[in-house]
Parts: C-alpha cells; sequence; structure tokens
C-alpha cells in the first residue's frame, strides 16, 4: 500500500480520536486534513505510517485545545522527540454526551491527561512527554479532572447508561481490556431458563470469562430499557429475542443476567444511544 492507501484505511480511526478530544467533528475533520497535508509535505522517512498518522492528529488536537484557553505556549507545547502517544490508543466510541459536556469544562492539560490515560490507556511517561511535563504532574492533572468529573456527575460515578452502553461498544469492537475495566472483581454472566434454551450458558463467573464471552460479539444488540433500566437486548427480525440485564453499581458491571423469559422481553423498550430516563 502507498501513503495514500494507508492514509484512507486509517482516516476513520484518526476522525475518533480527534472527535474525542475535540467534540467537534467539523473541527475533527479540518485536523485529519492538516495530517494528510503534513504527510503530503514530509520529507523524512517515516518507520509507521499509521503511528505517524496518530501523533501529529493528537499533537494537532492539542493546538487547537490550546488555543481554546490562552495559556503560556510552553506550558502544553508537545517535545518533537515525544514518544508516540498513538501505539497505546485503541479507539472507542464510548464516552457520553453527559461526560463529553464535562470534559468541555476541563483545562486542555486535564483534558489530555484524563482522555488519554483514563479512555485509551496511554502511560502517564508518554503523557508527560506530550505535556512536556514529569509523570508525576501527568499523573496529578488527570486526577485533578477525575475529580472534577466526580463532582459533576450525580453520586460521582458514570450513569448507568453510560456504563452500559460502553461495555457495548467495547463488546462490539473487540477491546478486551476495555471490557475488564467496566467489569467488577466478582461479576457474574446468569441466565433464566428460556435464555439458556437459545444457547446462553447457565453462568459465567470473573471479569477475564465475562469479557473474553462478550468481546467481539454482541453486533446484534441494540441498546434498550428494561422497565426503567438501560440495558441491552440481541434482535432478530425486528423482534428482542434475548434481553441482557445489568446491575451496575459505582460505575462498574456487577452483573449481567440473560433473559427471554416472555414476562421479561414485554417490559423491553428500544432507545437512541444515549437516551435516558430519569
Amino acid at each position: 500500500m502507498d501513503e495514500t492507501e494507508v492514509f484512507e484505511a486509517e482516516r476513520p480511526r484518526l476522525l475518533r480520536i480527534a472527535t474525542r478530544l475535540l467534540a467537534d467533528r467539523a473541527e475533527a475533520e479540518d485536523v485529519v486534513q492538516q495530517a494528510w497535508l503534513r504527510l503530503h509535505r514530509n520529507q523524512a522517512e517515516i518507520e509507521s505510517l499509521p503511528a505517524w498518522l496518530t501523533t501529529v492528529t493528537t499533537r494537532l488536537c492539542l493546538d487547537r485545545l490550546r488555543a481554546r484557553i490562552p495559556i503560556p505556549r510552553a506550558e502544553l507545547a508537545p517535545a518533537e522527540t515525544a514518544p508516540d502517544p498513538a501505539e497505546a490508543v485503541v479507539v472507542a466510541d464510548a464516552v457520553g454526551v453527559a461526560l463529553q459536556l464535562v470534559l468541555e469544562k476541563l483545562s486542555p492539560q486535564e483534558r489530555v491527561a484524563f482522555v488519554l490515560h483514563d479512555s485509551f490507556s496511554v502511560e502517564f511517561s508518554t503523557i508527560a512527554a506530550v505535556l512536556d511535563t514529569t509523570p508525576v504532574a501527568a499523573r496529578k492533572l488527570a486526577s485533578r479532572a477525575r475529580s472534577k468529573i466526580a463532582m459533576s456527575t450525580p453520586g460521582g460515578r458514570p450513569a448507568a447508561w453510560e456504563v452500559v452502553d460502553a461495555f457495548m461498544a467495547a463488546a462490539r469492537q473487540g477491546d478486551f481490556q476495555h471490557l475488564v475495566r467496566l467489569l467488577a472483581p466478582d461479576v457474574a454472566i446468569t441466565a433464566d431458563d428460556a435464555a439458556m434454551r437459545t444457547g446462553t450458558p447457565e453462568r459465567i463467573n470473573g471479569p477475564d470469562e465475562v469479557a473474553a464471552f462478550f468481546n467481539g460479539g454482541a453486533h446484534a444488540a441494540l441498546p434498550v430499557f428494561f422497565g426503567t433500566r438501560p440495558a441491552a437486548a440481541w434482535f432478530h427480525r425486528g423482534q428482542a429475542k434475548v434481553l441482557f440485564d445489568f446491575t451496575v453499581v459505582d460505575g462498574l458491571v456487577v452483573h449481567i443476567r440473560f433473559r427471554a423469559e416472555p414476562e421479561a422481553l414485554a417490559q423491553v423498550v428500544r432507545r437512541d444511544g444515549q437516551q435516558r430516563r430519569d
């Protein structure tokens, strides 16, 4: 593949990264186009083109974030020799609208440290190099952002619908590590008799086993309400066939009950992604 083919293959991923950081699709598209122009002008040898594109895109986003809130340029200027933050990034469309609104209130440093570490598992040493600071300072920035988000979220935790939607998104994308991070240490899957007759297991215990069961699957599952609680359900020909009934405590999934009994399915109502009921 030549550079143009690689860029076009990487474009959707770059757009997701930029949109996550900037919360603006049009601005994200502009940033990705800038990355393409820089690639077109680049004369140096590139060892890993996908990593190079992601690094450039991330740094362009940092420039945009810095421009939104005037601060001394040296405070955020990324070092030219900084390690590539892209290598640890696994893109996931799992940040809810409510959290995105809170992110807008963070400083550029806090936002970058929190998003890269908590959403994409980037090491603090890498974040520190990008922000031209120390790992200890980068950790403090992420911690400060986390505290602000906790104060802005009822109960200091993500809403249940955010956790459910994040879990299902990670399942569809095959993001095993993200799935594990959303599960409580004693998480379990159980099933009613009707669900077991469809082939679902009777019980699965532990975060690794539960994550492995969902990893890369659930493509036919849609967001629903079960009564008033956010959940997901497997649909076939427009009808809910198996309900995934989530129990979320302190921002983690502690139990998933597969339900296929008619009285349970009768309470299933489709919802649109982050739509919720108070």
